[in-house]
């Protein structure tokens, strides 16, 4: 019933005499439903507006039923997004959770007041709105128009990409001794995670947390002040996440033990690299922005963190291979999978090299509109994704003249069978600088 009434409500929301016909309270704000942006397994997200400050940002809401996993999943996903530092990596504005026990529901399973409901949790993430869609967004139009990225472009779009990557592949554990300081993605932190007397984030950086909106200095980033008196749970029933310290003396913020920076195990500073595992040209999202000489630019912005993990699983046993497979089908898309997780092997052991393979099948798509595994001519034939994937069959289109050397040197470093021999994040990135430096 639930999932019946999330459709009627995305139907509704999606016809322009519906536009903002609803509306919510999250974390103390009054949040106005635009209209709806896109859809998962679990999960719709919305545009959506402050109604105090008027500023826009897209709304990912993860239904989370009574004794299921997802929950764990979805913060999971919102520590992936606090843990990683980059300007390629999307930023989380804020969260909330609401027990929907507790809550009536409308179209959407949107809360309106107190009452019955269903068991389970709905976990909401505040997200920034990128107009200009993703990657996947602009092959669409290309192929529609008969148009093509130009190489420049392209590269510079996939080597912001790579750098996102490159926060993930490298990232090192906080360094313990210095408190409330920490290293994300390899960097030193500008800011300390510290909670101040009236439980608000000391957490500002300079550039705005929604696209094309200046910051206030607020440590809210919808510019508004929350309750000092406030103790993290809001009168509509939402929790925040992380939740805030009790009042009093300022003290640094506990992280959840799944996930939560500090808490991987190890020491200071030592390398854990993690995997992204679903990079496709729909989880990439492109903002505008301007260059050095004050030219606009796109800049590719790396989402969906939901299968995002530690890169290194060691393989023991037959049951451990299954279910990583498994794992795989469930949240890496089939055509822009690694051949290793599609066969898991017993004693090997899964790493970073994944994320390169995708990158590869993204790049090539970027160029031309499919995947290397799914293209015109495979679908025609009825051939098998996983199997092509698995025997490695692929080319470039024949009597391609568009695109240059150097571009399909990146994507033959990419798509190499065997894990171990694939390009590190570092080689690719060294290939796609070369590449544009010869561009004319």
């Amino acid at each position: 019933m639930d999932r019946i009434q999330d459709h009627i409500y995305a139907l509704l929301s999606s016809l322009p005499c519906s536009q903002g016909i609803s509306s919510i309270k999250l974390n103390g704000r009054t949040i106005q439903i635009e209209k709806l942006l896109g859809e998962g397994g679990f999960s719709f997200v919305y545009l959506a507006r402050d109604k105090s400050s008027g500023r826009e940002f897209a709304l990912k809401k993860i239904r989370c039923s009574h004794g299921s996993e997802s929950f764990t999943l979805a913060m999971k996903e919102v520590e992936a997004m606090r843990r990683f530092r980059s300007p390629n990596i999307i930023r989380i504005l804020d969260s909330a959770v609401i027990q929907e026990s507790d809550h009536s529901f409308g179209f959407g399973n949107l809360p309106e007041g107190q009452g019955g409901g269903s068991d389970g949790r709905t976990v909401y993430l505040f997200l920034p709105y990128y107009p200009l869609g993703n990657i996947q967004d602009a092959i669409n139009r290309h192929a529609v128009n008969g148009t093509r990225y130009s190489e420049r472009d392209m590269l510079q779009l996939f080597l912001g990409t790579c750098r996102a990557v490159e926060a993930m592949h490298r990232y090192r554990l906080p360094d313990q001794s210095s408190a409330g300081s920490s290293r994300r993605g390899g960097q030193p932190s500008k800011k300390k995670m510290m909670s101040s007397s009236n439980g608000q984030e000391d957490e500002q950086d300079n550039e705005p947390l929604i696209e094309g909106a200046a910051t206030n200095g607020s440590s809210d980033p919808f510019g508004i002040e929350s309750d000092p008196e406030s103790d993290g749970d809001d009168e509509d029933g939402s929790a925040r996440y992380p939740p805030k310290p009790s009042k009093g003396k300022g003290r640094e913020i506990e992280q959840p033990a799944f996930g939560g920076e500090g808490l991987e195990g190890g020491k200071g500073g030592e390398l854990v690299p993690y995997a992204h595992r679903d990079i496709k040209p729909g989880n990439i999202m492109v903002s505008q922005g301007s260059s050095a000489e004050g030219d606009a630019l796109h800049v590719p912005i790396l989402m969906d963190f939901g299968s995002a993990m530690k890169a290194r699983v060691v393989i023991a046993s037959r049951r451990e291979a299954v279910a990583e497979q498994d794992l795989a089908a469930e949240h890496s898309t089939l055509p822009y999978r690694a051949p290793e997780l599609f066969d898991v092997k017993t004693d090997s052991t899964l790493t970073e090299a994944v994320d390169i393979w995708s990158l590869g099948c993204t790049l090539y798509a970027m160029a031309y509109h499919y995947s290397p595994f799914e293209t015109p001519s495979m679908l025609e034939q009825g051939a098998s994704t996983a199997l092509a994937v698995l025997n490695n069959k692929w080319d470039f289109p024949k009597n391609d003249q568009i695109y240059s050397e150097g571009f399909k040197e990146i994507v033959r470093r990419c798509l190499v069978g065997e894990p171990d021999k694939r390009a590190s994040i570092e080689e690719v990135i060294a290939l796609t600088d070369r590449a544009l430096e010869r561009i004319v």
